[in-house]
């Protein structure tokens, strides 16, 4: 693995759309749902968010455990 791969690695992300279609909401319900109450755009988060946030979190746990599984493999 040269410096690159794992830095693209290391660098990767979940955004909204990931929790979006996680969620299977637009984008705009996910983005509504993190203003502040006050804000005149919010909405209520949709229902099982906590799950879904669990799901993509284990997911990049596992992400993570494999890069740091192929790095020491190679140093």
């Amino acid at each position: 693995m040269n410096f690159k791969q794992a830095t693209d690695g290391l660098f990767d992300r979940i955004d909204h759309a990931d929790l979006a279609k996680a969620l299977k909401v637009s984008v705009a319900s996910v983005r509504q749902a993190r203003l502040k109450r006050t804000a005149n755009a919010f909405r209520e988060p949709p229902a099982g968010w906590q799950k879904a946030v669990v799901r993509l979190a284990r997911g990049r746990m596992a992400h993570y455990r494999k890069l740091i599984g192929r790095l020491l493999k190679s140093a």
